[in-house]
């Protein structure tokens, strides 16, 4: 594990963290009109706590919560399409040296060291020239006339 990872893997609980604060403030907002989740979760309450003007309060808060939810996800964002790319170049380097051994044996020549010791292709029916690889024929020698006795 890298330090990158690690730094991901802290930004990514920081964000976390960020989204479930980020929810508790929206819910406890003061509602518009007295109706909504921040009257259902307790609107007063709110008030009697924070006083007064917690109202602008917790919207400053929710402000900054999310200007940090965008700040934070833009940069791992980032962070990681970076260590994506970095791992791929690495695999696409290792694929390479992985296969220039390969690509740099010497292929083995195929060559006949005995052309007239393969055996010769019969001619094709219907035609009177020897089929291809055929050795070509040689004209038997005339015979001999026999001694007259």
């Amino acid at each position: 594990m890298n330090v990158a990872s690690l730094f991901i893997g802290l930004l990514t609980i920081v964000l976390v963290l960020n989204c479930l604060l980020l929810i508790l403030l929206v819910l406890i907002q003061l509602p518009k009109k007295e109706a909504g989740l921040g009257m259902a979760f307790g609107g007063s309450a709110a008030d009697a706590l924070f006083g007064a003007g917690s109202g602008t309060v917790i919207s400053r808060w929710t402000k900054y919560s999310t200007t940090s939810f965008l700040i934070l996800s833009l940069v791992l964002a980032v962070m990681r399409n970076h260590q994506a790319r970095a791992v791929g170049r690495n695999i696409a380097s290792e694929l390479e040296r992985q296969a220039r051994p390969a690509a740099t044996a010497p292929a083995a020549p195929l060559t006949l060291t005995n052309p007239a010791a393969t055996p010769a292709l019969p001619a094709l029916p219907g035609t009177d020239a020897p089929g291809p690889g055929a050795a070509t024929p040689t004209p038997a020698p005339a015979p001999t006339p026999a001694p007259a006795q």
